[in-house]
């Protein structure tokens, strides 16, 4: 069996109504994040909450309450927490050390926001040598816009999910997730 570990990317304070730049369905994806989180702990994965931080930026700022990991999926104990300044959790931090240090060939992902930190960190894994499993339903995002036209945030994730699951690994649901 693989040496799994699970990533919680970016599911902070900014990113709920109360933040400078809310998500469409955090808080459900929040949810299954922290189910995936507590399924992963009684396994015996290394759970691993990823911050993002932005310094001088307009949100994200270190020390703010945005930047705090929101309390459903805070770390318990030891378990690490990275911190870094770009999309791809790997970019700049110790995140491949650490999964290499714990000889983990596996990564499961969830978190925020699907068309940007998820899917730079997924395809960073893959690109990498690591197993990546996303779980759909533990990540979400927003509507976008460009030229003009909108897409509703489900249009996003959906468009993302497929890509990642086309050549990037496994895209599965947090039950689907369980079973294993």
């Amino acid at each position: 069996m693989p040496k799994r570990a699970i990533l919680v990317v970016d599911l902070q304070n900014e990113y709920w109504p109360t933040g400078n730049f809310s998500l469409v369905g955090i808080e459900a994806a929040t949810a299954n994040a922290a189910r995936v989180m507590a399924h992963g702990r009684a396994k015996g994965d290394l759970v691993v909450s990823i911050r993002h931080e932005i310094p001088g930026g307009s949100m994200f700022i270190p020390g703010t309450e945005g930047a705090e990991i929101n309390t459903a999926v805070l770390p318990q104990d030891d378990e690490p927490v990275i911190t870094k300044n770009y999309p791809n959790s790997f970019r700049k931090t110790g995140l491949k050390k650490l999964l290499d240090q714990h000889d983990v060939d596996e990564v499961v992902i969830t978190g925020a926001m699907s068309h940007m930190c998820v899917d730079a960190t997924t395809r960073a894994a893959n690109d990498l040598g690591y197993r990546t499993v996303t779980v759909h339903d533990a990540c979400a995002t927003r509507d976008l816009e460009f030229g003009g036209i909108t897409t509703p945030a489900a249009q996003v994730h959906a468009a993302l999910m497929a890509a990642l699951a086309f050549m990037y690994g496994k895209v599965i649901s947090t039950e689907e997730f369980l079973t294993h």
